[in-house]
């Protein structure tokens, strides 16, 4: 959505505006309808990758009669919002697309285009039936149970009455774009927009051909340097009359070496081998490789657990755990070290240099990869901000921002702040009713922590699961979760259907508490590597660890993720479906 500071209609408090004027759609046309009035089995928030799996899991249970309901003009979730120049799959693509052996696809690139992205998700939707009775361009606004008629009652901001017995909350972890709250925003005289709702008619081109020749006589400014700004920055230095990138902290950047798909390598594969490179990855991202295993992924992702296999098998020893986690922090060391000197030998300026360093800690931010940043950062028309000290944008002016005391004029401001992930549920979620039973608000039910079943259910919520990071194994490929989860959620529903005369399943408080328990005693504790971090989402964006409750605020992000790890999460959930009974749930 594009934001127009002199539209007088637009910053009474900027903030908020934004989050209410992002539901536009600038891709998809608008068609009016009639206020829609129906009963389905299963209603699924989202048509993201989360809301897409879990129609594919639905279908594959049997169960046909549901409805993904999404504000976007189509499926594709945070793909279909982002169009941005330069935006890729920045981590491997033959293990974030799903299902790539059943589709018969392989992907284009190692790191593969925002839109063959979407081009994919909206194929899979078309092959299992999903587009069906799909609702799009409708933005759900209340979930509320009814315990008379054992049914969800869903209102929307279309006016909608849509009932569902079953309801899967899939509205995904990128679904609202964070606008920064900088003083002096309804002042400014200039262009704004947020990456998430690229401007082109603005910038010129388009993402498929990303010339941005209409700012060859702009002066340009982006706020933020994560995953986004690094793919961004070589197009707006490219293009823009002069640029300034605007950094409170920077990102790890490491040489990206994309690929084209190797058709002779396509062939040496083995039915099997998208879920064994998933496994890989896993191991080689976020917990260790196995005695001898190679890393198939070999990019920025994967070093530290890399180079440590190497010491482990050319020492013929394998360390217990607390060994490894010294060595792994050494490790850590060593590679961010190696990213910086990358720094140095790339950009000329030195103090340039200093800036772009990344002083922390491996994951403390996202991992990046792009080959053209640091160059980037070389052009005279190019300067970098700091603002460190400030954290952030002091103000912005009419003419522009200010920034370590000094007014710097410019045409254009770009938001490339993400999304709000570290905010309170209903700023979030954006509903302004979600209840459970006698009325009871479901963000008051998980004020402070989550308090889940298996991380998809939770009491006083009948029929309801939910799919994101909450209280479950957390798999370097999100979209491995997502399927997981649904796959979970499928059964569960399909058990309930198979029994007869079952209008409610409910996990009971005892089950629940026992789980969280259980989630909790065996969790490890990353406490003191979250604090050391930078600002980030990881941390609260470097705000107080606690709430006014005195609740730790960052679990709403991470969720509490099983301590045992991936592989023993899914034997956790396989085990309890195998033993046939839903111990746990309370089935009326």
């Amino acid at each position: 959505m594009v934001i127009h500071a002199n539209d007088d209609h637009v910053f009474h408090n900027p903030v908020e505006d934004f989050v209410h004027t992002y539901e536009d759609d600038p891709y998809t046309p608008v068609t009016p309808r009639a206020p829609i009035n129906r009963t389905h089995e299963v209603v699924i928030l989202g048509g993201g990758w989360s809301g897409i799996m879990a129609g594919v899991a639905l279908k594959r249970a049997g169960i046909d009669d549901f409805c993904n309901i999404d504000h976007a003009g189509d499926f594709g979730g945070v793909w279909y919002w982002n169009r941005y120049p330069g935006l890729q799959c920045d981590n491997d693509a033959y293990c974030y697309f799903p299902m790539l052996e059943e589709m018969n696809y392989m992907p284009s690139k190692k790191f593969t285009e925002g839109y063959e992205i979407l081009a994919y998700a909206q194929s899979i939707c078309k092959k299992y039936g999903l587009y069906d009775n799909a609702l799009f361009h409708t933005l759900v606004n209340t979930l509320r149970w009814d315990d008379a008629s054992k049914h969800w009652l869903l209102g929307s901001k279309q006016g909608d009455q849509i009932r569902a017995r079953h309801l899967i909350v899939a509205n995904g972890l990128l679904n609202i774009p964070k606008l920064p709250g900088i003083p002096g925003i309804h002042e400014f005289k200039g262009h704004l927009f947020h990456s998430a709702r690229w401007d082109y008619e603005y910038t010129g081109g388009s993402q498929r051909e990303p010339v941005l020749d209409k700012l060859h006589d702009k002066r340009v400014a982006i706020v933020g340097t994560g995953a986004t700004a690094v793919q961004l920055v070589p197009y707006l230095g490219r293009y823009a009359k002069h640029f300034y990138v605007l950094q409170r902290t920077p990102s790890c950047v490491d040489t990206r070496r994309n690929s084209e798909t190797d058709p002779d390598w396509v062939k040496t594969l083995k039915p099997g081998w998208q879920e064994a490179r998933r496994q890989n990855f896993h191991r080689g991202a976020n917990e260790r490789y196995l005695p001898g295993e190679p890393d198939l992924i070999v990019d920025i992702w994967t070093e530290v657990n890399r180079h440590l296999s190497d010491e482990f098998n050319a020492e013929d020893h394998y360390p217990d755990l607390q060994e490894y986690a010294e060595r792994r922090d050494l490790m850590d060391l060593r590679v961010m070290e190696r990213l910086r000197r990358r720094v140095d030998a790339i950009v000329k300026d030195p103090q340039t240099a200093e800036k772009l360093k990344p002083y922390y800690r491996y994951q403390c931010k996202r991992p990046t990869s792009n080959d053209h940043y640091y160059e980037t950062f070389n052009r005279p028309n190019v300067t970098l901000v700091d603002v460190s000290e400030t954290q952030g944008v002091e103000r912005l002016t009419e003419r522009g921002f200010i920034a370590n005391g000094e007014e710097y004029p410019i045409d254009c401001m770009i938001f490339a702040s993400g999304y709000e992930v570290t905010s309170d549920l209903n700023r979030r979620w954006g509903f302004k009713a979600f209840t459970g039973r006698n009325g009871f608000s479901m963000y008051d039910n998980w004020a402070g922590g989550y308090k889940t079943f298996h991380g998809v259910m939770t009491h006083g919520f009948p029929n309801l699961y939910l799919i994101g990071l909450n209280q479950g194994g957390l798999n370097s490929t999100l979209t491995a979760n997502f399927e997981a989860q649904a796959r979970h959620i499928a059964h569960i529903i399909d058990q309930a259907k198979q029994r007869g005369g079952v209008a409610t399943v409910e996990p009971t408080r005892e089950a629940q508490d026992a789980y969280v328990q259980h989630i909790r005693d065996t969790e490890i504790d990353r406490t003191e590597w979250i604090r050391e971090c930078t600002p980030g989402y990881f941390n609260n964006e470097g705000k107080p660890d606690v709430d006014e409750h005195g609740n730790e605020k960052y679990r709403f992000y991470l969720g509490e993720v099983y301590g045992p790890g991936w592989d023993a999460f899914m034997k956790l959930l396989a085990d309890w479906r195998n033993e046939g009974t839903l111990p746990g749930l309370k089935l009326e």
